[in-house]
């Protein structure tokens, strides 16, 4: 489903039940790799980074359906995230930098605002 096509409640309600399954299993996913397979947090984030860069490349050099693309790299956007800021704001103990969660979603708020702003200003997000 294309996000441009979600105009009627059923469209919707299935747009925001695919949003919340890929945040509880991307999150799993992060957590497993990192802690289950023993990978850490950071040796995680950089394997969901490289995953997350396959779709990109299979849309631009071998032609793969964008809408299909756009999903499969949304589902690996959230196991992404979740291993950096786990490594960031997790003890050193637990493989991360000790940072602490507090930071972390502040640095993350600032980012976020600092996007929005930006695409609000410059508008490069409006099809013309």
């Amino acid at each position: 489903m294309s996000i441009h096509s979600i105009d009627n409640p059923r469209r919707e309600l299935f747009y925001w039940a695919t949003v919340i399954t890929t945040f509880a299993l991307g999150t799993a996913a992060g957590d497993m790799t990192a802690s289950t397979l023993g990978l850490g947090y950071f040796a995680s984030g950089v394997l969901f980074a490289v995953l997350i860069a396959l779709p990109a490349l299979a849309y631009w050099r071998l032609g793969l359906n964008e809408i299909l693309a756009f999903w499969l790299a949304y589902i690996l956007t959230r196991p992404l995230g979740a291993s950096f800021a786990d490594w960031i704001g997790r003890p050193q103990s637990l493989s991360g930098l000790g940072l602490g969660t507090g930071w972390v979603s502040l640095g993350l708020t600032i980012l976020i605002i600092g996007f929005v702003a930006y695409l609000t200003v410059t508008r490069k997000d409006i099809k013309v």
